[in-house]
């Protein structure tokens, strides 16, 4: 697919369909629309055939006056401004409508629709990263794919600079290729993703990018360095455990980190899951696959920072040499934990992980993302990731990043208070700390090993997958979070 951004006038643009968005009514017909146009229009409006209701659509052939071969008509629902929500499902019904037409080449008209607190960069930006994004589809595994869409270029049509319009469409396709790989990545198969795939993954991310350097530690090694944690998780699996290090070099100084838990496939291990939906749990490796993403979404921007990303990366199976509750496990810390449940695992392989990057590249800034807590899924549902933090700053950061681009997240406590439920009376801490707050302990659980950096830990349980049925399958998020914060980052450091 190619995007382009255009000034162009847009009755003047040869495209197979040209797509309008109108608000509630249908009143705010674009003034650069032809007059014969809006007419026509205007008598649909009036016979009742479109009304701009919510992703209501209207596709008019050969529109008077003009050079496009389709005209349609989107509604937004809304009268005047739209919210940031809104204008990203907008854009995935643009996508899906244009989709189901013959069109080769469309352009969206931007310019007659206003976002709260947004200018025109931002639509031509977040425009182009949901069209992308709503163009992704995971077809490997089928022996018949689907049939594909005739589409093949979609224009932006804006006022920005060309400058400013450029800069922006750049970002959005570079967020919407770190969400596709995001997405891949979640979507495929335990049986061909497991650990060792993903170190395959981050090298070939770094033969694409001469400013990205990998690094490996395989389970023996993570072992004689005293990742006890990890490898109590690691070494229940014929398939070995790997923690995956990748350094970007965009600019001198003290990294920000990124920790992504790998859980590739977690059954639970002796604490065994449910049977039910247990095929989703190939989705427990959603923060190493979102740090991919945000790792090649930087990696195509050239951003001017510098990154390390670490993926703990492990199967957790029941075989006989899998911890058991009961056991008791030395972390990279030196730090003890009683291991009550080893369904709780993905905090012991993040725990060694955090330990790892702030000992090796001492990070100014550590960030670890993780399909963590089912609690966090009963907590905030589908729609917000959980942010924790041991530091106000860089908890709004986050949040105010994700508010920009529609990947939202909600700010958690982290208070001392729920510090006593992990207390164990053989080792200095418990993985779990019973069922009150669930995502809260486990938080506090990884903030033990944080206390001297500033980190912020974010528990995307309930919005890295959709689950069940046929829209089945992995979102990419929270990578525009993570991409959005970070392009803040660097233009703070600039």
């Amino acid at each position: 697919m190619e995007y382009a951004v255009s000034g162009k006038a847009a009755a003047k643009l040869k495209v197979d369909c040209l797509v309008v968005a109108l608000g509630k009514g249908a009143k705010d017909l674009p003034v650069t629309l032809p007059d014969a146009t809006r007419a026509l229009i205007n008598e649909y409006v009036k016979d009742g055939d479109f009304s701009g209701k919510k992703h209501q659509t209207l596709l008019l052939q050969r529109p008077p006056a003009m050079s496009a071969k389709r005209l349609l008509l989107v509604g937004t629902g809304v009268e005047g401004e739209l919210n940031v929500q809104a204008f990203l499902q907008l854009a995935a019904t643009v996508a899906r409508s244009v989709g189901a037409t013959g069109a080769t080449s469309a352009a969206l008209l931007l310019d007659n629709l206003a976002v709260k607190g947004q200018d025109a960069p931002w639509l031509v930006r977040e425009g182009a990263r949901a069209l992308a994004d709503n163009l992704y589809r995971f077809d490997e595994y089928r022996s018949e794919k689907p049939p594909a869409s005739r589409l093949r270029h979609w224009t932006l049509l804006s006022t920005a600079t060309p400058a400013a319009a450029k800069k922006a469409l750049n970002e959005g396709l570079a967020i919407a290729a770190g969400m596709a790989l995001a997405k891949d990545l979640g979507n495929r198969p335990p049986n061909d993703c497991y650990p060792t795939y993903l170190t395959g993954v981050a090298k070939e991310l770094a033969s694409q990018y001469p400013a990205l350097k990998v690094k490996v530690i395989s389970e023996q090694q993570a072992e004689k360095m005293g990742m006890g944690a990890f490898c109590a998780v690691a070494r229940g699996s014929e398939r070995d455990g790997q923690i995956i290090v990748m350094e970007y070099h965009g600019a001198k100084g003290d990294p920000v980190a990124l920790v992504g838990k790998g859980i590739t496939f977690d059954t639970g291990g002796i604490s065994l899951k449910p049977g039910a939906n247990m095929d989703e749990m190939k989705y427990d490796m959603g923060g190493a696959a979102s740090v991919f993403g945000t790792v090649k979404t930087v990696c195509e921007l050239g951003l001017p920072i510098h990154l390390v990303a670490v993926i703990a990366a492990a199967e957790n199976m029941p075989d006989g040499r899998a911890s058991r509750p009961g056991d008791i496990v030395t972390t990279l810390s030196k730090q003890t934990v009683e291991i009550l449940n080893t369904d709780a695992e993905g905090r012991l392989v993040l725990c060694d992980a955090l330990t790892y990057v702030q000992q090796k590249y001492k990070p100014h800034t550590v960030v670890d993302i993780a399909t963590l807590t089912g609690a966090c899924v009963i907590a905030l549902g589908s729609h917000a990731q959980a942010v924790y933090a041991n530091d106000a700053e860089l908890a709004q950061a986050l949040l105010e990043a994700g508010d920009e681009c529609g990947d939202r997240g909600w700010p958690m406590p982290l208070w001392d208070d729920y510090q006593e439920q992990l207390d164990s009376p053989f080792a200095d801490m418990a993985n779990i700390g019973g069922p009150k707050g669930g995502s809260i302990t486990a938080a506090c659980f990884l903030s033990r090993y944080t206390k001297e950096v500033s980190w912020a830990h974010l528990d995307i349980a309930g919005t890295a997958w959709i689950s069940g049925g046929k829209q089945k399958g992995a979102t990419g998020r929270p990578v525009p979070m993570l991409s959005r914060y970070l392009i803040n980052l660097a233009g703070k450091q600039a």
